[in-house]
């Protein structure tokens, strides 16, 4: 019964019922640099690399070429370019020197969901920074952000992960719910939407703007089309109606 009230009561998070602080990047993080790769060095392979993007959760490439910024698990934090956007990366990639690789000081807690709330607390900084104002290691490290707090002022760590996870839910539960009806469709129609011709094909004729090459003068013609009418498979229109209460 206590799991359960627990539960609930993190189905229902809010920033505005924490306490808040302000720390220092550098004393709660670890902060570590890419590795300069060019093009003209980099070998093609499957291996995300890491640039100073903000498209594409910061992949500008893929190589099988390795070196010292081989990581994972870990925020890959612009300081150039695209400067202040901050991505997760769970899988294996290495970093460009542009990039800084940003993980929690306290290994305990360094996961998918405390490292996305840091990026959103670092991306909030980042309208300071510019090309000509870096978000360099320096810089970096005395950069203050906000994090939530225990009455004992230490950091939160359970209410970053659970209002994270719930996010997550908010974002995935619409897409997985279509997803569902489309393959609950798919599956009665035998894995494709059918749309059955009805009535019989007829020719409309229609002037058209087509002109004869060969006249100088470029005399319009008349073409006539044929147009066929489609209309959805019965039986698609009423399952469409009930498949709210399937899905569900």
């Amino acid at each position: 019964m206590k799991a359960q009230k627990t539960e609930d009561k993190m189905d229902n998070l809010s920033l505005d019922s924490r306490n808040w602080k302000e720390f220092f990047l550098e004393d709660v993080v670890s902060i570590n640099g890419g590795k300069r790769l060019t093009k003209a060095d980099m070998q093609f392979g499957n291996m995300p690399f890491i640039g100073a993007s903000e498209l594409n959760n910061g992949i500008t490439a893929f190589t099988c070429s390795i070196n010292e910024s081989l990581d994972n698990n870990v925020l890959g934090v612009n300081y150039n370019g695209s400067v202040g956007f901050a991505f997760y990366h769970p899988y294996r990639a290495i970093f460009s020197d542009d990039v800084k690789r940003i993980k929690w000081k306290n290994s305990l807690h360094n996961n998918r969901y405390t490292l996305l709330f840091l990026a959103s607390m670092i991306g909030q900084q980042k309208c300071k920074y510019a090309y000509g104002y870096k978000f360099n290691s320096q810089r970096m490290k005395r950069q203050k952000i906000l994090l939530p707090i225990q009455p004992n002022n230490t950091i939160d760590w359970a209410f970053m992960e659970a209002y994270m996870k719930q996010k997550e839910q908010q974002i995935l539960k619409p897409t997985i719910y279509k997803l569902c009806k489309q393959l609950i469709v798919n599956d009665i129609l035998g894995g494709v939407n059918c749309y059955a011709p009805i009535g019989k094909p007829f020719a409309s004729p229609k002037f058209l703007p087509r002109y004869n090459e060969v006249s100088v003068l470029k005399k319009l013609t008349i073409g006539t089309d044929k147009l066929h009418m489609y209309h959805q498979h019965l039986s698609i229109m009423v399952l469409t109606d009930s498949l709210e209460t399937m899905a569900a």
